[in-house]
């Protein structure tokens, strides 16, 4: 891939002097580049398997950019070529300072979430992980949820035979309650996949010589939704320092009873994880649907 990145670069303005293959994500090539204009991230993968996936993270981070304090990755240049999609994104230089971000994580991430719309949804589909993000607008929570977010993935897992027909009439009955279960909120402009892996502190440009340190997301799978269902992904694989949470309902505060809904919230990302990798997902999933139905 290295002609590929150096041809890539040319086409923007950019001279590669070298790049570094590094870890970011299960399914995409991704490289630290250096160039003449410093360091950059690009991610690379099939433009035939994942249409148009890069361009739809393209347009999440810039919509993420324009509503928060949250430090987001400035969208370089995005498109295609031979066969190969690809991103290019500003570094974000990884810290590892001592200082407590979870404040003003929340104060991001509640300005985030008071971005509201008409309708539930997004403007097209995007994408989750590999998997396309279907996002039809919808008025009602309790329609989009069923329509976009369950009902879909569990009819993939039961076409898959991971999945049972009573787990189907779980995913019915559930569906049926979710106006009485979720409080009525208007919709709010999600992250839609924030768990501590796509999230990072990190250095910005010094001032007086003392760097500051931000809090910065990155991987959207944006759309309108309840933002409880940021706050649920974001428990679904260790979560947060409880300060973040404890501030976050102090600056945008939550219905009572949230911690109560965080399990049926992440029944869209672990169904998401058991189309994708299965396994242990599974009797997630069924643990869900039993709990709730």
């Amino acid at each position: 891939m290295t002609n590929y990145i150096k041809l890539i670069c040319e086409a923007h303005g950019l001279q590669c002097i070298s790049n570094r293959r590094v870890s970011g994500g299960d399914i995409n090539e991704t490289y630290t580049v250096d160039t003449n204009r410093g360091l950059f991230f690009m991610k690379l993968n099939s433009a035939s398997d994942f249409p148009l996936m890069f361009q739809k993270e393209a347009e999440g981070l810039k919509a993420l950019q324009q509503a928060s304090l949250l430090k987001v990755p400035e969208v370089v240049a995005t498109g295609e070529y031979e066969g190969q999609q690809y991103l290019l994104l500003e570094w974000l230089e990884k810290t590892l300072h001592a200082t407590y971000l979870g404040e003003q994580f929340a104060k991001g991430l509640a300005q985030l979430h008071r971005i509201t719309n008409s309708h539930f949804g997004w403007t097209s589909c995007n994408f989750i992980g590999s998997l396309v993000q279907t996002n039809e607008y919808n008025t009602l929570w309790k329609e989009f949820y069923s329509t976009q977010r369950i009902m879909p993935l569990v009819q993939k897992l039961y076409k898959q035979t991971s999945l049972s027909k009573s787990d189907i009439e779980a995913a019915e009955i559930i569906c049926g309650r979710l106006e009485e279960v979720f409080p009525d909120e208007p919709p709010s402009l999600l992250h839609g996949d924030l768990w501590a892996g796509n999230f990072m502190a990190v250095q910005s440009a010094a001032k007086k010589n003392i760097p500051e340190v931000l809090p910065s997301v990155f991987d959207p799978a944006v759309y309108f939704g309840h933002r409880e269902m940021d706050l649920g992904m974001s428990l679904l694989f260790g979560g947060f320092d409880h300060r973040f949470y404890q501030a976050y309902n102090e600056i945008f505060p939550l219905e009572k009873n949230w911690r109560k809904r965080v399990t049926l919230t992440q029944l869209y990302p672990l169904l998401v994880h058991a189309v994708l990798f299965s396994g242990r997902y599974i009797n997630q999933c069924r643990n869900v649907l039993k709990e709730w139905r």
